[in-house]
């Protein structure tokens, strides 16, 4: 059944808000796809926070047309699935690598981040990024790390002497 004007405009409009927002994106073909396949992606989507919807390749165009994800309009081709993220850059490109495990009819034919278009090879490159707890965890222990060293060495003399006045001590105790 063909889409109203009306409910085209609607689509558009939520992908667009979506996609306004979204740091990343994936686009892959579902052709051969069983519903129950696609059912189990939308769920492993919904649970990382990420956007997925089968979208026809026009109406697409026309969502991401002025945001960021306008890269994407030259890989929207055949049936394509798109996948959106505006919290975790890496988060679309974790699911699909995921679900590529398992079922080898979707193939990918695009990520992108920030503006620019990686091809599907670069699928894994983009899942390894960190997540944002990682990030800030992993940025944490850089700036924590000359602090800590900086705190051992200041307190190792006075250790030192300590060991030392010990070790003094427990050999005239033997003696």
């Amino acid at each position: 059944m063909p889409l109203k004007l009306e409910d085209k405009q609607a689509i558009i409009a939520e992908v667009s808000e979506v996609a306004v927002k979204a740091h990343s994106a994936v686009v892959a073909e579902y052709r051969g796809m069983t519903v129950a396949e696609l059912t189990k992606l939308r769920v492993d989507a919904r649970q990382a926070n990420v956007y997925v919807r089968v979208i026809k390749n026009t109406l697409a165009r026309r969502a991401v047309e002025g945001t960021s994800l306008k890269c994407i309009q030259e890989v929207l081709k055949g049936p394509v699935i798109l996948a959106l993220s505006g919290e975790d850059p890496g988060a679309p490109a974790r699911v699909f690598r995921d679900f590529l495990k398992t079922n080898q009819k979707m193939v990918v034919k695009g990520v992108a981040i920030g503006g620019q278009l990686f091809g599907a090879e670069d699928l894994d490159k983009v899942a390894k990024l960190p997540t944002r707890e990682e990030a800030i965890a992993s940025l944490m222990s850089v700036i924590q790390a000359p602090i800590t060293k900086f705190v051992r060495t200041l307190a190792e003399p006075h250790a030192k002497l300590v060991r030392t006045v010990a070790a003094i001590r427990d050999s005239k105790e033997a003696a």
